[in-house]
């Protein structure tokens, strides 16, 4: 059986209640959506328990349930250092 490829986008602003998923796709999907952020120069970080996380229970334009926070901040964290 072949592994699925999932990608999210996720997004946030200080005035949101919550990081936000902006994009969600399985496979052609996901490889689309990791070239835009790529040719857009947004950091790409892989995390497979949460983009399956993401997958199942969040829809884009969703914000991001409490009990994925954790995971999500620390990703926030990494990209906006890449950022500097």
């Amino acid at each position: 059986m072949r592994k699925r490829k999932l990608a999210s986008a996720i997004g946030y602003s200080p005035q949101d209640p919550a990081p936000q998923l902006l994009a969600s796709g399985r496979d052609r999907e996901a490889e689309q959506i990791i070239a835009i952020a790529e040719d857009a120069g947004i950091a790409v970080m892989e995390d497979a328990a949460l983009a399956a996380m993401l997958d199942t229970s969040v829809q884009p334009g969703d914000f991001i349930p409490t009990w994925c926070w954790e995971a999500v901040a620390q990703i926030l964290v990494v990209v906006s250092k890449v950022r500097m």
